[in-house]
């Protein structure tokens, strides 16, 4: 093949489109930093503050409640309004938030309450931000390319984690966790600039989505989206799954940093490397989500990948030892961010292929918002349980739970979901 055509190969499709490169820029950029961020800020009160499991639970758990306390109307606002505007916004909001934990820290003046405001008003612009970026994706391309889109979204962003990861250990071991937070906040500059260059003009909201009058057309909007939620077995599924998993899972969570780095002693350079592993493997995923959806189908695919990826998750539980066998299990379990990103890909795909445009914001918050207050309990939980039976023990619970997720997808339609006729059957029962 001819040097010319295998390049035109490899950056065609929506690489030849500029403004989607500007937001694979920017979102690759924010991922990275969050990455760091994500790693570095339950160091900073783990290390810094000498936090306890319950301590660095209500942490995560302050991060968590800004979903559940306004997913639905933040759901609403992003169906009545433009996109573009929301996700800039959010990006320097959360540059400022998370630029006052290395300023604190340097000053002497950091505390966990500090720490608790940060993670619940980023948390918060977090929401937006993600919201308006899954509902704004469909309108920089078309629907036949929304799952070329998220893959390239998730590929870039799974490379990010490898650097990410990998960098954090470093800046966290050489220069503190604080300080390593403030590469987070740069990156939501970064991010912020790269969609400031979007030239694309973003169409106005569709005439159904425009305001209601009140509180109570603000609450007929949010009952939409539930109704919609709720009377398509499909998406019911996904958002029963999601829910199961992430109270389950954020039990196992709230103690994880803890049984890493006390239990089992790894290092923080280590834990870095150890979790871009994840980004390598999520990598590959993004790679092969098309190819395996065209194989066996786009439910038969999500469905698999949820259950490899909790399957996988019993390696960290089952690790000790030495040090090299116990990173070596880590390591294994990394290797599962494969699994992970094809359901994401997949789940995100499937909801901007049927849902209505208008629809689209209060539906994903409405599945964020079951995912928020199931991840709220299982972080309070799993820091009680790590408290009361031990950090490995919980470890167990979390990971055993999680995979009762996959029972809401079995007894789904979603192994021989025709996308085409589930987009017919959700506009069909809007009265679209």
């Amino acid at each position: 093949m001819a040097e010319g055509a295998l390049g035109s190969r490899r950056f065609g499709g929506l690489w030849r489109r500029p403004d989607f490169v500007k937001l694979w820029t920017g979102q690759t950029i924010s991922v990275f930093g969050s990455l760091v961020g994500r790693f570095a800020l339950p160091l900073v009160a783990i290390q810094t503050l000498n936090a306890g499991p319950f301590a660095v639970a209500v942490l995560g758990a302050a991060g968590v409640a800004p979903g559940l306390l306004f997913g639905l109307f933040a759901g609403v606002w992003i169906d009545r309004t433009r996109r573009r505007p929301i996700l800039i916004g959010a990006d320097l909001g959360r540059a400022l938030l998370l630029g006052s934990i290395p300023l604190a820290a340097v000053l002497g003046a950091l505390r966990i309450e500090h720490l608790l405001v940060v993670a619940f008003f980023a948390s918060l612009l977090t929401l937006l931000f993600d919201l308006a970026h899954r509902a704004y994706l469909p309108s920089l391309v078309r629907r036949d390319e929304l799952v070329e889109g998220n893959s390239k979204l998730e590929a870039s962003g799974s490379v990010a984690e490898v650097a990410g990861f990998g960098l954090a250990g470093v800046l966290v071991q050489a220069l503190t966790a604080p300080i390593a937070v403030l590469v987070d906040a740069v990156s939501f500059v970064a991010s912020a600039a790269a969609l400031l260059l979007i030239r694309g003009r973003e169409a106005p909201p569709a005439p159904g989505a425009a305001p209601a009058a009140g509180a109570h057309g603000a609450w007929r909007e949010v009952g939409a989206g539930l109704r919609l939620l709720r009377a398509d077995p499909t998406l019911r599924a996904v958002a029963g799954a999601n829910g199961t998993e992430a109270l389950f899972i954020n039990i196992f969570v709230a103690v994880l940093l803890l049984f890493l780095t006390q239990e089992l002693r790894l290092p923080p350079i280590l834990l870095g490397s150890l979790f871009a592993i994840g980004g390598v493997s999520a990598f590959a995923g993004a790679l092969a989500v098309e190819r395996l959806n065209r194989r066996w189908g786009l439910g038969r695919t999500l469905l698999g990948a949820f259950l490899v990826n909790r399957l996988m998750t019993l390696c960290i539980a089952v690790a000790g030892g030495p040090t090299l066998l116990a990173a070596g299990l880590v390591a294994a379990e990394q290797c599962s961010d494969a699994a992970g990103t094809i359901y994401r890909i997949n789940q995100v795909s499937l909801l901007q292929q049927v849902v209505p445009d208008r629809l689209l914001g209060r539906v994903h918050a409405g599945i964020g918002t079951i995912e928020q207050a199931a991840t709220l309990v299982g972080l309070l939980v799993g820091g009680v349980l790590g408290q009361t039976i031990g950090l490995r023990p919980t470890l167990f619970v979390g990971i055993l739970g999680a995979l009762l997720g996959g029972l809401w997808l079995v007894r789904s339609p979603l192994r021989g979901l025709n996308v085409e006729r589930g987009a017919w059957s959700v506009e069909r029962r809007m009265g679209g």
